[in-house]
């Protein structure tokens, strides 16, 4: 076997090792004038246990993971250092829930644009990059639901 097939395969059954991850109905939430931030959402199913560690975006100077929840009557909202994707399981990032924040964006993002997006995965020792390009939808998009896709 050459040299060159040998590349081949290696370089295939390293690309099959890596999380095999499903990136599903993303979006991204409109803004109004003056707004710096919005959160991106979607369903992420990865073939085996899988970690969202971190996110990119030419249009945000800044990207986070977050989750909001509830403490003491009062929506919170935290960066994470990661979201769990177990094996097999959709995880869904909504809004209220985990979400992709994007902060200092460059231009008021509006319904009709799509956002071009950098998912960083790990999975077994090793990181893989997912690029996505979300839509935007309405500023008024039900927070809870899908709205339209």
């Amino acid at each position: 076997m050459s040299r060159t097939m040998v590349a081949l395969l290696a370089a295939a059954l390293a690309g099959a090792a890596h999380a095999q991850v499903q990136v599903q109905d993303s979006w991204v939430r409109g803004m109004v004038e003056g707004q710096k931030a919005t959160g991106a959402f979607m369903r992420l199913k990865s073939s085996r246990p899988a970690r969202l560690v971190g996110a990119s975006s030419p249009a945000a100077g800044a990207v986070e993971i977050h989750r909001s929840s509830m403490e003491g009557g009062v929506m919170r909202m935290r960066p994470v250092e990661a979201i769990e994707l177990p094996a097999g399981q959709t995880v869904e990032l909504k809004p209220g829930g985990y979400h992709v924040m994007l902060m200092q964006v460059k231009t008021p993002l509006q319904e009709g644009q799509t956002v071009p997006l950098t998912l960083v995965i790990e999975a077994g020792g090793k990181r893989e990059s997912i690029a996505i390009q979300a839509p935007v939808r309405a500023l008024t998009t039900p927070a809870h639901g899908h709205g339209k896709h």
